[in-house]
């Protein structure tokens, strides 16, 4: 135990601190369960609207510095990443056999409708 006060003062405000950032964590986790909960359920509906308000959660413990920036940005895309795979297992299981059998074909053409990237383009807008 610390003799100074403005050691004692220290001691105090840290764990303050500790319990509002406990909190804080504590929602983060929360908000990201429910939104876990309702993708594995399969609400959808729910799911969408969660996760605005997750990110909103987020976004706040990122600001307040109790989450770095690329770790929340990394939870969010979890998140959406989530969501939308979520999504787009759900039509193919119930979906018929031959919408099934074209899907690889089309996945298959979208790689060589997208355009090339090449340092041209960069030199160009530089100037």
């Amino acid at each position: 135990m610390p003799n100074i006060k403005s050691a004692k003062k220290r001691v105090a405000v840290t764990e303050k601190k500790n319990t509002q950032n406990k909190m804080i964590k504590s929602a983060v986790k929360t908000a990201i369960r429910k939104f876990n909960a309702a993708v594995e359920a399969g609400d959808f509906a729910t799911a969408e609207k969660l996760l605005p308000e997750t990110a909103s959660v987020i976004d706040s413990a990122a600001a307040k510095g109790i989450l770095h920036k690329n770790n929340a940005a990394n939870k969010k895309s979890a998140l959406a990443k989530r969501l939308n795979a979520a999504k787009a297992a759900q039509p193919a299981v119930s979906a018929p056999a031959k919408a099934v059998a074209e899907a690889p074909a089309a996945a298959e053409e979208a790689p060589a409708e997208k355009p090339k990237k090449s340092r041209k383009k960069k030199d160009e807008a530089a100037e």
